[in-house]
């Protein structure tokens, strides 16, 4: 039973300053909920955040920061949001930054942008001693909460708080936001590695910025009532787009402040909805099975489930009472999630769906702001991430036709979602588009005759066989998944020696968790090996795995929690 289609209730924004303005109207409603240093937990209106704004933008003025390129870096606050909204609605270039990377790697790209400040958290204070005493391009350092003793004779320190005493006086004194007059000047940089291994900058425009949240907000079900908790790393444009079109609808806003308490901050904000990756997905849905093994009620769970289904076919739907318990794991209001950032097993949305939580794919990249496709609450489609969302075209160029009877291809966007290009990097920016101006996305995948769009793989990691047939790694790594005690897996077309033929071969981190006896590594290979074998005859001759290999640690990741495929050797 597919939710009903309901009206998007939500004002189109057209600039950053019309968003930061129009945020006021929703006056008393709590925009946040969050925790300070000391974990006491704090609000924040809609009217003040709205008010923040502008004291912000003000303060850069007077600062001498209006239309320059500020940087944010740190976890996720009311301060980090109100620096990139502030950044743009300034008139200026927001620059958000990875918290994890090394420090020399920050100020190279601090330097490569052109960054003329940062605005960074506590845990930046003593990283970036060097930088305060000197940068080739940055002038002002502005600590969110500078360490007393550590600025105060430094003038290329403002501190936040006197960055916002500047802005109070400058509103006093009449400042107002900038006329938005070119909605396509550049607003964003971002970096992204992805698993490449080598960084570009993608340059968004304002209307890139705007484009996508509004996308958002016209395809995905939420409204001013809901409640979503934030728990992805700020600096994404997935968790940002998402952040900014919850704030355009008017919505409670928790702020996640640990990954190690992140089920527990679920509980206490008590969600409606969440926009999370596959990752976050696998770890709820474990939680569920392993508290009910723990207690005994695994078996209960499994009839209920049949249960509940029998009764949703003869439309009753009885799934929020049979379920309470799962559901207050969760806070006990949780009903929705958007997913998106890599593929998700669709046995995953069956099986959160049969609690009463249904899952919605989606589809984007950086360089799409990032949105391109949302799979429709009110008609979903197994496997499916949707067509493509209001903003923008999608268009397959077709290089084959799979076994569904589709055209297959490369992924191409082209809409007012689309980046600017690459900064510094002409050659590279004209390399992803054609010559009538689509964008190659480098994913593969197909559309079906009602526009929606299946993702299959990534361009760069096809396996091209002898025989000519392209394997998709991502699709055997689904597999193995599913039917293999492994906690993650890289699939690989190795050669073999003294020979040009590539067999397909899956390097595997066992789920230990599964094993008696986790230090037996050989009954622990000779158990995943089986697996395999039996998995292989499901799979068609080509794409069978001929060999394993393993590993005790986990893959590296990249901050978003994607295996950095390229350092797999």
């Amino acid at each position: 039973m597919p939710r009903k289609k309901t009206e998007r209730i939500y004002t189109p924004i057209n600039s950053m300053s019309h968003f930061a303005t129009k945020l006021a109207s929703f006056g008393d409603r709590t925009a946040y909920r969050y925790f300070d240093s000391e974990h006491n937990l704090l609000s924040i209106t809609y009217k003040n955040l709205s008010a923040r704004f502008k004291r912000q933008a003000a303060g850069y003025a007077a600062a001498g920061l209006a239309g320059k390129r500020i940087a944010v870096i740190g976890e996720t606050s009311v301060e980090w949001i109100c620096s990139y909204v502030a950044a743009i609605a300034s008139g200026g270039v927001a620059i958000p930054m990875d918290k994890e990377l090394d420090v020399e790697e920050i100020s190279g790209f601090l330097e490569f942008a052109e960054a003329d400040a940062i605005v960074y958290s506590a845990l930046f204070n003593e990283k970036f001693a060097k930088l305060a005493e000197s940068h080739p391009t940055v002038t002002t350092l502005i600590p969110i909460a500078p360490k007393k003793g550590t600025y105060e004779n430094n003038p290329r320190i403002l501190p936040y708080s006197k960055l916002l005493e500047l802005g109070e006086d400058a509103i006093k004194d009449g400042y107002q936001y900038p006329e938005v007059t070119d909605i396509k000047r550049m607003a964003e940089m971002l970096f992204t590695s992805g698993t490449t291994g080598s960084s570009k900058c993608v340059m968004l425009s304002e209307e890139n910025v705007v484009s996508a949240v509004n996308a958002a907000c016209e395809t995905v079900d939420f409204s001013k009532d809901d409640t979503i908790v934030s728990v992805l790393p700020i600096h994404h444009t997935y968790e940002l787009c998402i952040m900014i079109s919850g704030l355009n609808y008017g919505m409670t806003i928790g702020i996640n402040d640990s990954l190690k308490r992140v089920l527990k901050n679920i509980e206490l904000f008590q969600p409606t909805g969440m926009v999370l990756v596959p990752l976050f997905i696998s770890t709820m849905h474990k939680k569920v099975w392993d508290e009910a093994k723990k207690t005994g009620k695994d078996q209960l769970l499994k009839t209920l489930s049949g249960i509940s289904g029998t009764l949703r076919k003869l439309n009753f739907d009885l799934r929020r009472t049979l379920f309470k318990q799962v559901l207050n794991a969760f806070g006990g209001r949780l009903e929705k999630i958007v997913c998106g950032g890599a593929a998700l097993d669709p046995e995953l949305c069956e099986s959160f769906s049969e609690f009463g939580i249904d899952i919605f794919e989606g589809y984007g990249i950086t360089e799409c702001s990032p949105l391109i496709a949302v799979s429709p609450y009110y008609a979903p489609k197994k496997g499916s991430v949707g067509p493509a969302v209001p903003c923008c075209s999608v268009r397959i160029d077709v290089d084959h036709q799979n076994d569904k009877g589709f055209g297959e291809g490369e992924i191409q966007v082209k809409g007012s979602n689309v980046m600017l290009g690459y900064y510094k990097k002409p050659e590279e920016t004209a390399a992803v588009f054609t010559e009538d101006g689509w964008f190659c996305t480098g994913d593969i995948g197909y559309m079906d005759d009602d526009g929606y769009l299946f993702i299959t793989g990534r361009k760069k990691y096809v396996i091209v066989l002898e025989n000519g047939k392209n394997v998709f790694p991502e699709e055997i790594e689904e597999y193995i998944a599913k039917y293999c005690s492994v906690a993650e897996s890289v699939v690989l077309g190795r050669k073999t020696p003294g020979s040009t033929e590539v067999i397909l071969s899956a390097v595997v981190y066992p789920q230990l968790d599964k094993f008696e006896n986790s230090n037996d590594h050989e009954a622990i290979e000779a158990t995943i090996r089986e697996q395999v074998k039996k998995m292989n005859r499901k799979l068609v001759s080509y794409k069978q795995i001929r060999q394993v290999e393993f590993r005790y640690q986990e893959f590296e990741k990249t901050t978003s929690r994607k295996i950095k495929r390229h350092l797999v050797r």
